[in-house]
């Protein structure tokens, strides 16, 4: 059991795990309602669009985390304001802001005297470089996530399978999408350290979809997601030890592995449960009339 626990014995590995663990649970509750809602192209859009705050950030002596989310507000904003545009379709506006915001990002970190340190650490993050203040503010990061996901359950659920009876019902849809939009792109600035800004949208992704395959109430995703998340970091933090492997890559890889991992079990439950029920019908087609 040495190859299991000598690692977590380490100092930076241990927070690292508590770390990981902190983010899944962030990203559970953020990333369920963006596979429910389909907003996947969104979110790995403002993920990408977190570089150039980071390296404003970086460049200027700021916060990297600030930086990250006033560039990641910028993003949500820009995106809002083409969505009323007539004469480009959301996709298309989506991936314009995309391609010029991560664009935007590495021109003003090869202004940096250590251009490919930096780019590296910004896309890829450093999860071993994680401090005891860092968790803290992922602590108090999860509280804030765990508070607006139970303020505006009822209304994310109406604006996610019905926002028409969302108006209806009094929910005030578009306030609600703010505070989703808010919630996840909390999940992705507080994501950001643990595997930066190119593989936030795997761990914020990966780990729902997993769990969708296996749960039909968006509580028990949500427990499912986190649950997936967690082992990804586990996961994904042993091989980053055994096999010196980059540790945020190796959470982001172990999470899609285990959704692929996931969907086939899943695959192979449906087909089991098919052959039961084809066998259950035949044995009653051929039961002897009495």
């Amino acid at each position: 059991m040495d190859w299991l626990l000598v690692p977590f014995g380490v100092s930076f590995v241990e927070r690292a795990l508590w770390a990981g663990v902190l983010v899944s649970v962030i990203c559970a509750l953020a990333g369920t309602w963006v596979v429910l809602r389909g907003m996947a192209f969104l979110t790995d859009a403002m993920s990408h669009g977190m570089l150039p705050g980071v390296a404003i950030a970086s460049v200027l002596g700021g916060d990297l985390l600030l930086g990250a989310a006033l560039s990641a507000g910028a993003m949500a904003a820009g995106v809002s304001a083409l969505d009323r545009s007539r004469w480009l379709s959301r996709d298309t506006g989506i991936g314009l802001l995309f391609v010029g915001m991560l664009a935007t990002g590495v021109i003003v970190v090869s202004h940096s005297k250590s251009f490919a340190v930096d780019l590296t650490g910004f896309l890829f993050g450093d999860v071993l470089a994680v401090t005891d203040g860092d968790l803290v503010r992922l602590a108090i990061a999860l509280v804030v996530a765990v508070v607006v996901s139970v303020a505006a359950y009822r209304p994310f659920l109406a604006l996610t399978f019905d926002p028409r009876k969302a108006h209806t019902l009094g929910m005030r849809p578009r306030l609600a999408g703010l505070l989703m939009t808010g919630l996840v792109t909390l999940a992705m600035v507080m994501c950001f350290q643990v595997v930066g800004t190119l593989l936030v949208f795997g761990l914020l992704i990966a780990p729902p979809a997993a769990a969708t395959l296996w749960a039909n109430r968006v509580p028990l995703v949500m427990a499912g997601a986190a649950a997936f998340g967690a082992a990804s970091t586990v996961l994904g933090l042993l091989a980053s030890w055994h096999w010196g492997t980059a540790a945020g890559a190796s959470i982001a890889a172990t999470s899609v592995a285990l959704f692929f991992l996931s969907a086939l079990l899943s695959a192979l439950r449906d087909r089991g449960r098919a052959l039961i029920t084809r066998a259950e019908h035949v044995s009653k087609v051929e039961e002897p009339v009495a």
